[in-house]
């Protein structure tokens, strides 16, 4: 979510590979008239059929071929792996680097992609490699929304250059329940050639329907459990509001006690708590945040007053994904998960 403490937690990096080579603007200014080179391209006139689609930000985006050379935010493009369409390239938090050997992992977020590859042109916030961007001559640019119009892991002080070079689809990842959501990668998904009425994906979406219905009837006999949506930094607990995040939105929906914050920061996302005020609302269950970057409860284990918390002592701290990838395949497992701790979760605060 925006102002995140993963976000902020992080070194806001806003490289760009500029005086290199290849010589920025130069390239720029070589590939300003995009649109009519695509169109020339051998790749674009064998294809037949043209291709629009309207996102989240009511822009209709059209091309005279179904988009092949795809790059997007990692969780986006996690997601539109499970329904079927492949990328290019993605931007965003894609691997983990281990400090010694060097080897790498798949963030979080990173979902079922082969993180070796595709082309990582960033990999945290405020790192977008224009050159590489390039390269890899994209048709469409796709990611997440999370304020209206603000494409999400696209360095604000880079957008104008990066969005001369191909046409770009946001959908949004917030606001929004999280059925909502999932319709709309699907029909995106659609729109680039999946089949969305494939078996697997008929039986995703029927296992996500099934987790969904599961979690409202234990939340149903589970109303005196609270529960907190927390982010850990180093000085700081974010408590996050309910009614923005599409997870914890449909959460509710199906009837769970959220704890509402009421001192809510400028951005309206969450309360920030000082480490020793961490104990300012009673919960039974906490569901922390689990992205790259924010505190987990090994780390946790350093700070008193979170030790000292009943949901931590009682052992009903659970991990959130709070940027989830959204395919029925990868949220449905979200939902029964969060049903297994609320139905085995004891009243403790």
């Amino acid at each position: 979510m925006p102002s995140n403490a993963r976000a902020t937690s992080l070194t806001r990096r806003g490289i760009l590979a500029a005086g290199g080579a290849l010589g920025l603007g130069a390239v720029l200014a070589a590939c300003g008239d995009g649109d009519k080179k695509k169109d020339a391209s051998p790749s674009s006139s064998a294809k037949s059929g043209s291709w629009e689609f309207k996102d989240d930000r009511g822009q209709t985006v059209k091309a005279k071929a179904t988009p092949k050379n795809i790059v997007a935010f990692t969780g986006t493009a996690a997601a539109l792996k499970d329904f079927g369409v492949e990328v290019t390239g993605v931007f965003g938090p894609t691997y983990v680097e281990d400090p010694k050997t060097k080897a790498k992992k798949p963030d979080v977020q990173a979902g079922d992609l082969d993180i070796a590859k595709v082309k990582v042109i960033g990999n945290v916030w405020g790192e977008f490699n224009i050159e590489e961007y390039l390269k890899l001559q994209p048709e469409v640019l796709i990611t997440d929304m999370w304020e209206k119009d603000a494409l999400w892991y696209v360095p604000e002080e880079q957008k104008d250059k990066i969005l001369k070079i191909a046409p770009s689809v946001a959908l949004w990842a917030a606001g929004k329940s999280m059925p909502s959501v999932l319709q709309r990668h699907a029909d995106l998904a659609a729109s680039l050639g999946a089949d969305v009425q494939s078996e697997q994906v008929k039986k995703d979406k029927a296992r996500f329907e099934a987790a969904a219905e599961r979690l409202r009837k234990v939340a149903q006999g589970k109303k005196d459990i609270k529960v907190l949506i927390g982010s850990g930094a180093p000085d700081t607990f974010y408590v996050s509001t309910p009614v923005r995040p599409t997870d914890t939105l449909f959460f509710q929906e199906l009837g769970l006690n959220i704890v509402t914050p009421t001192k809510l920061d400028p951005s309206g996302w969450f309360e920030l708590l000082s480490w020793e005020n961490v104990d300012a609302y009673k919960a039974d269950v906490i569901l922390l945040d689990n992205r790259t970057g924010t505190l987990q409860p090994e780390q946790l284990k350093a700070k008193p007053t979170w030790a000292a918390l009943p949901a931590v002592k009682a052992g009903q701290v659970f991990p959130r994904v709070t940027e989830p990838v959204y395919s029925y395949a990868k949220c449905a497992p979200l939902l029964e998960d969060l049903a297994t701790a609320l139905e085995n979760a004891k009243k403790v605060s």
